[in-house]
């Protein structure tokens, strides 16, 4: 026999459907004062068994300059504003299209400063389809991820 004719079996592994959705999360963390931080963790699974990673997490100077885009985030899922609270203990759930598109607000806006360019990244990341937002969702978190939130931030705020 030769080494053509050799055919090695190797043990097949049946694959299973992941019957979990994809959603996201809010998590609060508490600061000195009324002030929060937030952390966005994008989760895979239903309640027994949930796989969830962290997107990015922002500090309380941070998340006071997108508040606007939480609270729209929030009304979307379905959620009243006053449950984004300094005290909250328990994660906040966000619908996949409103915790992607929140997400890429977040990730645009982490590193800006300037009040003006957060408003226009916010501006033209609402202004945008939902599969645009999809889109650079999965740029801005992809092996390029620096450079694809450059090239975003760069496309949106005229700066």
């Amino acid at each position: 026999m030769t080494a053509s004719q050799r055919v090695a079996t190797v043990p097949s592994r049946r694959l299973a459907a992941v019957t979990g959705v994809r959603d996201f999360r809010l998590i609060v963390h508490p600061d000195r004062g009324e002030t929060y931080g937030l952390t966005i963790e994008e989760t895979y699974g239903e309640a027994g068994s949930v796989l969830a990673t962290a997107v990015v997490t922002l500090t309380p100077q941070q998340t006071s300059r997108v508040i606007d885009a939480l609270f729209a985030a929030m009304r979307r899922s379905g959620h009243q504003p006053s449950v984004l609270t300094f005290t909250r203990k328990a994660p906040i759930r966000l619908a996949e299209p409103d915790g992607v598109r929140l997400a890429l607000i977040l990730m645009a806006t982490q590193p800006i400063a300037k009040h003006e360019r957060v408003r226009a990244l916010v501006t033209g990341i609402n202004a945008m389809s939902i599969e645009e937002t999809y889109y650079w969702y999965s740029k801005c978190i992809g092996i390029d991820a620096n450079r694809a939130r450059k090239a975003l931030r760069t496309l949106l705020s005229d700066a």
